[in-house]
């Protein structure tokens, strides 16, 4: 059965994302991803055959979006590579995102190493 992957990743983190998603794309493919926009648009330039549904950029209110859909229990995993050495101006949001995903506990990677581990458990077969 098909997951929805919610995929996010700061400005400098996105081509980590991208290649983490490319590398792993026989697991990714079976999944619905869930993308904020810019994210999105990378993961497509990557992988083009992947469908993705975008939000709005995480600025905007994408990160909210995705914090909205973990509340209501439409999001079943997310992999979420936040740049720690540069300030966001929505940090708040960041930080309302990762509330959400600890009181809910949903499966959460942040950098590739995780993200590796996390597939590797298991939990992409479906």
């Amino acid at each position: 059965m098909p997951l929805t992957i919610g995929m996010i990743a700061h400005d400098r983190k996105k081509p980590e994302l991208a290649q983490w998603a490319s590398d792993h794309a026989g697991l990714i493919m079976r999944h619905r991803i869930v993308a904020t926009a810019t994210t999105g648009s990378v993961l497509k330039q990557s992988m083009p055959d992947l469908e993705i549904r975008l939000v709005k950029s995480g600025p905007l209110g994408g990160d909210q979006q995705i914090g909205a859909m973990i509340a209501q229990g439409e999001l079943d995993a997310l992999f979420f590579f936040p740049d720690p050495l540069q300030a966001q101006p929505h940090d708040v949001d960041v930080k309302a995102l990762l509330r959400l995903v600890l009181v809910y506990d949903i499966p959460a990677a942040f950098s590739p190493r995780t993200a590796t581990a996390l597939a590797q458990s298991g939990l992409l077969k479906g």
